[in-house]
């Protein structure tokens, strides 16, 4: 007898959506369009008979991984004309939506990285090449079920794997931080803004440190890549003393898996205006990069989880 259709609901939230959030998102580095994915996945699914479904997890990562296959060719285009540089939405520890991590038993080099450099190496991968390498090493799928899912052939497949690991690595991509060392460094990029500290905010940062920040047009934003510490410090601190910034104030967070900042106006009604993400260094105690979101659109959603995720303000 089928399940009606809130039971059906209930149960493709708890066994299912989770774990595609986490595909789609790592597939299109858009919180938002990987929602509207699962929920696309959904009406798909809810009018399926899974009665005749073996394997209703692989029918479904299946269906998300082509879907966003067919965003990413679409995507591909619109990004020839994005304005500036392009970061991926910021992800919040507080967001419960996208929680998910593989098990212990399935941990791989980078299976829990959403590091905002791990999802820019991800950018410079093919549409196959990004999902045989998310499918393989995050989600712990052997060879033939990525051909099954990719409608390629085993050899095709171990290809477009080789292929990713190596541009992957060769990114650069860094170490995972603890949970002490992060919140180390946050409250101190924090202390430096918060006394105009243009020198400390210096030494924080590694020499050839690059700061990032994306607007996508919509608002104002550096055009480029900034490079060098003493650099990115004048010009970080030349922002935070505009007077478009005075009621500014910053919120500790956790971003992508690593310490960060959120920015809110309170002479806005605290509304978020920006968040950074601070990449630790292999040298511990410092920062490689500092990645600024200020596109509107891709903040939409996270005020509510501002204040569920903060540890500190200035």
């Amino acid at each position: 007898m089928p399940l009606d259709a809130t039971t059906r609901a209930q149960r493709f939230e708890r066994e299912h959506a989770a774990r595609l959030r986490a595909l789609a998102y790592r597939m299109l580095g858009a919180r938002a369009e990987a929602q509207d994915i699962v929920q696309e996945a959904w009406l798909r699914w809810s009018e399926v008979d899974e009665r005749g479904i073996e394997q209703p997890a692989a029918f479904l990562t299946r269906l998300v991984t082509n879907l966003c296959l067919d965003r990413l060719r679409s995507a591909a285009v619109q990004r020839e004309h994005y304005v500036g540089v392009w970061l991926p939405e910021p992800l919040l520890e507080a967001d419960a939506l996208f929680s998910w991590a593989p098990g212990p038993e399935h941990l791989a080099e980078y299976a829990q990285d959403l590091s905002t450099a791990f999802m820019l190496a991800l950018e410079r991968l093919s549409p196959l090449e990004r999902a045989a390498f998310l499918l393989h090493d995050v989600f712990d799928l052997d060879h033939g079920e990525i051909a099954l899912h990719l409608a390629r052939s085993e050899a095709a497949c171990r290809q477009l794997l080789s292929r990713a690991r190596r541009n992957v690595k060769a990114s650069g991509v860094r170490r995972r931080v603890t949970r002490e060392e992060g919140e180390r460094l946050g409250a101190a990029f924090m202390q430096a803004v918060r006394s105009r500290d243009v020198s400390g905010l210096t030494q924080l940062l590694v020499d050839d440190a690059v700061m990032l920040a994306d607007g996508g047009g919509k608002v104002s934003a550096l055009p480029r890549p900034v490079q060098g510490a003493a650099r990115i410090a004048r010009t970080f601190m030349a922002f935070v003393q505009m007077p478009t910034s005075r009621g500014w104030r910053l919120v500790a967070g956790w971003i992508n898996g690593q310490p960060g900042l959120l920015v809110v106006d309170d002479h806005d009604d605290g509304r978020l205006v920006q968040t950074l993400t601070l990449a630790p260094a292999e040298q511990q105690g410092r920062i490689e990069a500092v990645y600024i979101q200020r596109n509107p659109d891709k903040l939409l959603g996270l005020g509510g989880h501002v204040t569920a995720g903060a540890a500190g303000s200035s």
